[in-house]
């Protein structure tokens, strides 16, 4: 429980202080998102870190979500308009490469679990298992892409766009004037 509450607290503290530094001023938003960016990249690491571990992974992956959230996105203009893949896919991939160093016991963790013992060994493990599920987790998304498409397509009609997925989708409108 611990680990959760210090590896969030510390990516929200990080991620207030980044945006302070660049725009001027935290945000509400801003430190929602680190917190979830904290959640998220302490959850594969939670079970065998310690505390200190914890807040430095929490201080650390807020300022690289924070980038890929504001300049990543920007420079490829991808369409992530609730930045998951900045937050949480990031967070994920740190917190679960980072499981492999905070799992050392010189750093409060519960120590190396493959055979070879090292921190080095770990980290390689943890890459490993991240490029895997990257792999898994994107050929299961396109094929299930595909047949979503065949079902019922990707895109709305232009006028049911323009009318407003509320009304012509839901039968209800959002904004009530």
């Amino acid at each position: 429980m611990i680990n959760t509450f210090v590896a969030t607290a510390g990516a929200v503290l990080s991620w207030c202080a980044v945006e302070a530094l660049t725009r001027g001023k935290a945000s509400a938003l801003g430190a929602a998102s680190g917190m979830v960016a904290g959640l998220v990249a302490i959850t594969p690491a939670c079970g065998t870190s310690g505390p200190v571990g914890s807040i430095v992974l929490g201080l650390v992956v807020s300022p690289v979500c924070y980038f890929f959230v504001t300049t990543v996105k920007a420079k490829f203009k991808y369409d992530d308009s609730l930045d998951v893949f900045g937050v949480h896919g990031i967070g994920g991939i740190l917190g679960a490469i980072g499981t492999g160093i905070l799992c050392a016991p010189s750093l409060g963790g519960t120590g190396f679990l493959v055979e070879a013992g090292t921190m080095g060994a770990q980290v390689a493990t943890q890459i490993k298992a991240v490029l895997v599920t990257l792999v898994w987790s994107g050929l299961g998304s396109l094929i299930l892409l595909y047949i979503v498409k065949a079902i019922t397509g990707l895109r709305v009609s232009t006028d049911d766009e323009r009318q407003g997925l509320d009304l012509t989708a839901h039968g209800e409108s959002a904004y009530h004037s």
